[in-house]
């Protein structure tokens, strides 16, 4: 047993960040180990700090150690997997250990610090305690002397057919009450167990074998000699909006499952669960677990609990879920792999697909990326045989593409109409309306009014926190930032430079909902943005209520473009996309082509044909017509050509090294010193092939009153390149510069942080 540990402790800088060395006392020892979480004392005053222990038998840097505090049961260490993920984020990330480690495991599961009944001794507490509850079985008769109640009878009734939790119970009118009267007479045994955590048991389960289509049968046949080996396999599954991607991986699954192994499926957004967590649910039933931020920290916790307990073979979630404890993985699903969102934007900086494909390296799976509209380099890998390509060419049921008209929004103001919505628009949702099918419109600016703009200096007012206009929300009467909160409520209506008149411009999914309620007063209108979705299961309650045609119109910004499956939707139309064409990044082409391929695949899902209408103001731009075309190969030719040509992945990596401070000149300079160090560094590998741009202001320069400014590298992300930025931080924290302007490191932006 261990008698010394090295621990990583919470709340340590970059700089810090070290394993420091405890001794252990004699009654600890045995439940010490790899992965314990335990409470220590740190720094000259010995205050009590989480830590994790990620060393055993450490030697001593001097001879007199501190003794930990205490140890979290055996229940909360780390596997072993998950132990080396906290390492491999460490090192590929740039985080510290202990942001590793709480990325690893959720809230409910970690630990932190708290005093003994002494009041003086530090212990650790559970995060949550509140995640379990009573249950109830039969042991014995109930006697018909004195008479029985009804409720009595009805009690044992129910537990005749088994054992019951204390909700159950209640749900069938029996009360506490009832209960204990029944625990004192013998008749029923309470017990404390986990709360139920089948989160989705009114789900029906439906045994009816999973039928594929000629092209559905080839693809599979193609991916299994990946899943039955026991060596890491990749592959791209490319298959147009409404090919049945979906039924593919039922099938990989149900075979997975057989194998004797288990199933990890990723999704990018929380609107996307509720479908296939149905579709799951209703295949494996009670095997399925899920992990989303939407779940609250104790339904996250004990469906953390039950994976680790082995009790689930399949996990379904948002970009979390890649850490699961799931053990002997045979298969990794990342839907809709092209999405940002798989990106995290706090530490540690990871990408999902990374931790996903060092996961299954780990397990000897098959990682299953899938997307109508594939990123660049996950496109290009496949071209280039590094990950295996299977295509599916050809809609479910043999239904066609929707075809797409463009309508030009300058014509449409040419010709009187100043609206948003355009005629052509209004004249194809009324057709629409009236043959009883529905309407999805992608419109990706949450709000009333975008921005507040003063009709004599030409001013647009900007959130005094940050360097971005505000925007108006016409329900709560308030301007509001988007980045750090920040409200104005009334809304001035001067401009505070000039005291000239501000005028409310823009366009927002609040004013189109608005606009649509007058152009179409018996249409029912749904709005699906953060703002009408921010309630616990507003999703899935929002888009089960659209399915039973409650709606008959679906607005929303990003969230209703992919992933979603109606088959009255038969019209689709795409407003204000404008602002995303001509967005900054190198990106910009890419995300634009996929969010208006997806949305426009929503339509035409079933026996109808689908028609969509791209609103824009540049109707001959290239990139809208190959996705008004759904011709993803000619957009990834002309794409991958200005990759190349620019030097952007996949042709490199890209490295964003960003900093903030409240003070412009600080950054600034904290940002020059950082790149001259890091020059200094590169020059001594010559051979180290390296471009580093900037540094800039960020693309917000300023930030809840951080400014932002920011180096672009672009190198080959590999171990050695990795190496040199570690050594740069380490010179640039010796400087002192940190307490002028805060660092961070990523390796998976887009070109901004």
């Amino acid at each position: 047993m261990p008698k010394t540990v090295g621990v990583a402790v919470s709340n340590a800088t970059f700089h810090f960040d070290k394993l420091y060395t405890y001794a252990v006392m004699p009654d600890q020892q045995e439940a010490v180990r790899l992965g314990s979480m335990v409470l220590v004392p740190f720094g000259r005053g010995s205050r009590a700090r989480m830590g994790v222990v990620l060393a055993c038998d450490e030697e001593p840097e001097h001879a007199k150690l501190k003794y930990l505090f205490d140890v979290a049961p055996a229940s909360a260490c780390l596997t072993p997997e998950l132990l080396r993920l906290v390492h491999f984020l460490k090192e590929r990330t740039f985080c510290t250990y202990y942001e590793a480690v709480k990325a690893v495991i959720p809230y409910g599961a970690q630990y932190k610090p708290a005093l003994a009944a002494d009041g003086v001794t530090p212990v650790l507490q559970k995060q949550l305690t509140r995640h379990t509850e009573n249950s109830y079985k039969l042991v014995g008769s109930l006697q018909q002397k004195p008479r029985p109640t009804a409720k009595q009878l009805a009690a044992v009734a129910l537990l005749s057919g088994g054992e019951r939790t204390q909700n159950e119970m209640e749900a069938h009118g029996i009360t506490k009450a009832v209960l204990d009267n029944l625990c004192a007479k013998g008749v029923v045994e309470c017990s404390r167990v986990n709360k139920s955590i089948d989160l989705y048991s009114s789900i029906p389960l439906k045994n009816e074998p999973i039928t594929l289509t000629a092209e559905q049968q080839a693809a599979y046949d193609a991916l299994l000699p990946g899943l039955e080996d026991t060596a890491p396999h990749s592959a791209l599954l490319y298959g147009v909006t409404g090919s049945g991607k979906t039924l593919v991986f039922l099938k990989l699954i149900e075979r997975c499952l057989a194998l004797g192994r288990r199933a990890l499926v990723l999704v990018p957004e929380i609107s996307l669960t509720p479908q296939m967590i149905l579709r799951l649910k209703s295949r494996f039933g009670r095997r399925v677990a899920v992990q989303h931020s939407a779940l609250n920290h104790t339904e996250r916790l004990l469906q953390w609990q039950m994976i680790q307990d082995g009790g689930a073979d399949i996990v379904v979630g948002t970009r979390s879920a890649v850490f699961a404890p799931l053990e002997n993985i045979g298969l990794v699903i990342i839907d809709e792999e092209q999405e940002h969102t798989y990106r995290s934007e706090s530490a540690p900086r990871y990408a999902a697909q990374e931790v996903a494909r060092q996961r299954a390296a780990e397990n000897g799976s098959l990682l299953l990326l899938a997307s109508a509209t594939p990123s660049t380099e996950s496109f290009y890998a496949a071209q280039n045989g590094r990950t295996q390509l299977v295509r599916l060419t050809q809609r479910y049921g043999g239904n066609p593409l929707p075809s797409v008209q463009i309508v030009d929004m300058r014509a449409e103001l040419a010709s009187g109409n100043p609206r948003e919505i355009s005629l052509a628009m209004e004249d194809a949702i009324r057709r629409n309306l009236d043959a009883g099918r529905q309407t999805i419109l992608l419109l990706n600016r949450r709000g009333y009014q975008t921005m507040a703009q003063c009709d004599d200096c030409r001013e647009v007012l900007k959130c005094p926190k940050c360097s971005v206009p505000m925007v108006y929300h016409k329900a709560g009467h308030k301007l509001l930032c988007h980045y750090c909160g920040t409200q104005l409520d009334p809304p001035p209506k001067t401009c505070p430079a000039c005291g000239g008149r501000l005028l409310y411009r823009g366009f927002g999914t609040q004013k189109a909902e608005e606009e649509l309620a007058q152009l179409f007063p018996e249409a029912r209108v749904l709005r699906m943005d953060q703002d009408s979705t921010a309630a616990k299961d507003a999703h899935e309650r929002l888009l089960a209520r659209f399915a039973r045609h409650e709606y008959d119109i679906m607005v929303g910004t990003q969230m209703v473009a992919k992933g979603l499956d109606f088959e009255d939707v038969t019209l689709v139309g795409v407003l204000g996309i404008d602002s995303l064409l001509f967005a900054q990044g190198f990106r910009a082409y890419e995300t634009v082509f996929s969010l208006i391929t997806q949305v426009v695949g929503r339509s035409g899902r079933a026996k109808d044909p689908g028609f969509a209408i791209i609103q824009t103001t540049d109707p001959d731009n290239p990139v809208l017509n190959l996705a008004a075309a759904q011709d993803y190969d000619a957009f990834f030719e002309q794409e991958i050509a200005y990759r190349k040509l620019g030097l952007y992945p996949p042709f490199c990596g890209l490295c964003v090294v960003g900093f903030s401070g409240p003070k412009e000149v600080e950054v600034a300079r904290a940002a020059a010193r950082f790149s001259a160090l890091l020059g200094r560094q590169a020059a001594q590998q010559p051979d180290l092939p390296l471009r580093v741009l900037g540094p800039t202001p960020g693309n917000i320069e300023k930030i809840n009153e951080n400014y932002r400014y920011k180096l672009t590298i672009k190198c080959r992300a590999d171990k050695r390149f990795r190496d040199l930025v570690r050594q740069t931080l380490g010179l640039y924290e010796q400087e002192k510069l940190p307490a002028k302007a805060t660092v961070v490191v990523d390796m998976h932006s887009d070109g901004d942080i």
